[in-house]
C-alpha cells in the first residue's frame, strides 16, 4: 500500500516505514503528525485518485529529527561593472518516518511515545527565583547549581557573599544594580509587589 501526499508545496510517494525529508513542520521530535493532503492511495490493484484530495485519507508519521539542508550559494555578477553579490541559504527540514496510511476517516493509532525525561525538579522548598528582576530560567539554574534556592539565602548575603557570587557566576555587578537583596527580603516576607 502506498500513497501520494502533498506537503510544503511538493508531492511525495510514501509507503509504511518510509523515511522522507520534507519542509520543516512545527511539531517536536518524537511526535506523531498527520498529513491530510492525500492525492492518491493505492492498495494492490485498488487505486483511489482524489479530485483533488482523497476523502477521509491521511498519512500518519513520526518526526525523527529536524535538520537543515546542504548550503546553497547564490552568486550574482555583472561583468565589467564591479558588481558581485554572494549569499548563502540552508533550508530547514524535517525527517519523517511514515507509520501508517489511513483511509475511510480512520484516526492514527496512539503510538507509544518515546519516554521524555522529566525536567529536573527544583529542590524541595525552593523559591521561584525568577521573581527577582533580571533573573530568568538560565540564571535561576546557575543559582540552584551553587546551592542558592531561597529568597532568605539571598536576603542574608553580605558584601563578601555578593562579591563571591559576582565573581563565581559572572554577574558583573547585577546583584547591586538590580537590588536583589531588598527584593529578596520583601519576597521572603511574603510580599509580591
Amino acid at each position: 500500500m502506498y500513497a501520494v501526499v502533498k506537503t510544503g508545496g511538493k508531492q511525495y510517494r510514501v509507503a509504511k516505514d518510509d523515511i522522507i525529508t520534507i519542509e520543516r513542520l512545527t511539531a517536536e521530535q518524537g511526535e506523531i503528525v498527520t498529513l491530510d493532503s492525500v492525492l492518491m492511495v493505492a492498495n494492490g490493484d485498488d487505486v483511489t485518485v482524489g479530485a483533488p484530495l482523497v476523502d477521509g485519507a491521511c498519512v500518519a508519521g513520526e518526526i525523527v529529527e529536524h535538520k537543515r539542508a546542504k548550503k546553497i550559494v547564490i552568486f550574482k555578477k555583472r561583468r565589467r561593472q564591479n558588481y558581485r553579490r554572494k549569499a548563502g541559504h540552508r533550508q530547514h527540514q524535517t525527517v519523517l518516518r511514515v507509520t501508517e496510511i489511513l483511509t475511510g476517516g480512520a484516526k492514527p493509532s496512539a503510538a507509544a511515545k518515546s519516554a521524555k525525561t522529566a525536567p529536573a525538579a527544583t529542590p524541595d522548598g525552593a523559591d521561584d527565583l525568577k521573581l527577582l528582576s533580571g533573573v530568568g530560567p538560565a540564571l535561576e539554574k546557575k543559582l540552584h547549581e551553587v546551592g542558592v534556592t531561597s529568597f532568605a539565602q539571598i536576603a542574608a548575603w553580605g558584601p563578601a557573599e555578593i562579591a563571591e557570587f559576582d565573581e563565581k557566576l559572572s554577574f558583573k555587578g547585577r546583584i547591586e544594580r538590580e537590588n536583589w537583596i531588598e527584593q529578596a527580603k520583601k519576597l521572603s516576607a511574603g510580599e509580591t509587589e
